[in-house]
């Protein structure tokens, strides 16, 4: 009897960095290639809205949760609002295969969903070592590639991941911004009872749309806010033709300062005229701006749902979600500003708020999706500012 060898199986995908690293793998979603930059996010649930952020632009997600993709899709959990925007996360990097979808609320296989998406994935993947790798030597610049036939062109797709230029430079903003205005009344879901509708609303915001989350929105909406949400390029004028009692500037990709050079004006102008404000995560930063002050691109960046901040306006510590690659730097900003909220992990900025002026801002996530809900208190103290502008008395933040 003769013995047959065992054949390993072919690698079907490929994860290429700048430096001409080659990592092998097996691939899932779209098929073809596509560049970015590589960072890893350490969240154990909510896959599906991480993939769907449009903060994520650019980036290759690299999950450090080994069973990503199990309990499958569905369209209540989705994040983006511009559907006709192409998917802002350029690849998904994973440990182990994709199993079939095990959860009643699923309506589609994680694979089949990312190929729709238009998003290249890899399998098989060492991630704690690339993980390791980010953490040591920072985000790299990668191309991630996925053929059936497991053929590549290593030379040019190497030469291709060291020609891109990174995150540095680009508004990314203007790819994922709604180019038209709407307003929003949809809010949070309920278990049996799915999405609410907000239909006596007490407050108009405007929204800028740098790439917003469907959850902001209805958080904004359960607190009592009719919400127009306008393009990134909103000038002030557009956003104050609108009379609102508040203003809040949303979460997106890219640089900041790429973005700032036609929103940080937009910003200054509203801030100026005493209308309260919020930001978060882009917004924050250009708030930071606005101000005055710098930001800074980090060296692997903070991606996940388990990431400790102080508030030292409360003494408390929450845990949050983060997603962003640049950072305010803190040194940076006039002594009208106060720094509010501060990461336990390496002291980075967190939250701002100005002193003479109803604004504040923070770099993290409390519309928690996916994530703990710390901080939807933040959304408390937003509509706070706004009663006490209109002379009413202030709700608890945190009910």
């Amino acid at each position: 009897m003769t013995a047959t060898a065992w054949e390993e199986p072919t690698p079907t995908a490929v994860l290429v960095l700048a430096d001409g690293t080659v990592i092998e793998g097996f691939g899932i979603g779209a098929r073809g290639a596509a560049v970015g930059e590589v960072c890893f996010n350490t969240a154990m649930t909510g896959y599906e809205e991480i993939l769907t952020d449009p903060s994520y632009a650019g980036q290759i997600v690299t999950f450090t949760f080994p069973h990503v993709g199990n309990v499958g899709v569905n369209d209540e959990d989705i994040e983006t609002v511009n559907m006709a925007a192409a998917s802002g996360v350029r690849g998904v990097v994973l440990r182990d295969d994709v199993t079939d979808p095990s959860n009643w609320r699923s309506t589609r296989a994680f694979d089949t969903w990312l190929a729709a998406r238009g998003i290249v994935g890899i399998t098989g993947v060492d991630t704690r070592a690339l993980t390791a790798l980010i953490r040591e030597k920072g985000m790299p610049n990668a191309v991630i590639a996925h053929a059936a036939d497991g053929v590549f062109d290593l030379p040019a797709l190497k030469a291709q991941a060291a020609a891109w230029g990174g995150l540095v430079g680009l508004d990314l903003a203007k790819e994922v911004t709604n180019t038209q205005s709407f307003t929003w009344d949809e809010t949070t879901w309920e278990n049996g009872k799915g999405y609410g509708r907000q239909t006596e609303p007490k407050y108009k915001v405007v929204a800028i749309d740098f790439g917003i989350k469907r959850n902001i929105l209805r958080l904004l909406a359960d607190q009592g806010c009719a919400v127009t949400v306008l393009p990134a390029t909103a000038t002030a004028e557009d956003v104050l033709a609108h009379e609102p009692d508040g203003v809040f500037l949303s979460n997106g990709p890219g640089d900041p300062a790429a973005t700032g050079e036609y929103a940080v004006p937009t910003i200054r102008a509203v801030v100026e005229t005493g209308v309260p404000t919020f930001g978060i995560c882009l917004g924050h930063q250009m708030l930071g701006l606005a101000v005055g002050g710098r930001t800074v691109k980090m060296h692997q960046g903070h991606h996940g749902a388990n990431h400790p901040v102080m508030d030292h306006t409360t003494g408390k510590v929450e845990i949050t979600s983060m997603n962003h690659g640049f950072a305010v730097d803190t040194t940076s900003l006039p002594d009208s500003v106060e720094e509010t909220h501060v990461s336990l992990f390496d002291g980075s900025n967190c939250g701002i708020r100005l002193k003479d002026k109803p604004a504040f801002s923070v770099q993290y996530h409390p519309e928690a999706s996916p994530g703990p809900q710390d901080s939807h208190y933040l959304f408390r103290r937003f509509v706070n500012l706004i009663r006490e502008r209109k002379g009413e008395a202030p709700v608890p933040e945190r009910a």
